[in-house]
């Protein structure tokens, strides 16, 4: 009987989801904190952001950008439940209600659909993450922004000629 081993990928991914797993305490153990995950911070985030508390501090159209960037992060629990099989806007209106009856943060459970405590299950999210997370999106929007005003800049310019 011959038996055959791991193939070259097969290592490698392997390789990787050590490197991967011991990257993550690593960085946990530097930050000395972590946060829930599964899709709680994103959730928090969003209904602290859209809270008639926090949007009524905003004037202007800063508010646009505000909802614009709080919707934004819902697209991470979305994509989680898509990729579980359950429906994101069904998912998300039902997590957002546990959030607001439980009062802290819920996650997805990807095995029901349904919601679930993320601390209690000992899912967390390294926090360096979600700070570069936050970064990078604010950063990357904020370029974008700026190439469509260059964008709408040299539109405009065209017609006048």
């Amino acid at each position: 009987m011959n038996a055959i081993g791991p193939n070259k990928h097969t290592l490698t991914q392997l390789k990787d989801a050590v490197h991967d797993g011991l990257r993550a305490v690593k960085n946990a153990l530097e930050d000395g904190s972590v946060v829930p995950g599964a899709g709680a911070f994103e959730l928090a985030a969003y209904s602290a952001l859209t809270s008639s508390e926090f949007m009524n501090t905003v004037k202007g159209r800063s508010k646009y950008g505000v909802k614009a960037f709080a919707e934004a992060l819902l697209i991470i629990v979305k994509v989680l439940a898509q990729n579980s099989g359950f429906d994101p806007q069904d998912t998300i209106v039902k997590l957002l209600d546990e959030y607001n009856k439980a009062k802290q943060p819920v996650g997805i459970n990807l095995t029901t659909g349904e919601a679930l405590i993320p601390a209690d299950e000992g899912i967390w999210d390294n926090y360096r993450v979600k700070r570069q997370l936050l970064h990078s999106c604010t950063t990357i929007a904020s370029n974008l922004l700026v190439v469509d005003e260059i964008m709408k800049a040299g539109m405009s310019s065209l017609k006048s000629e």
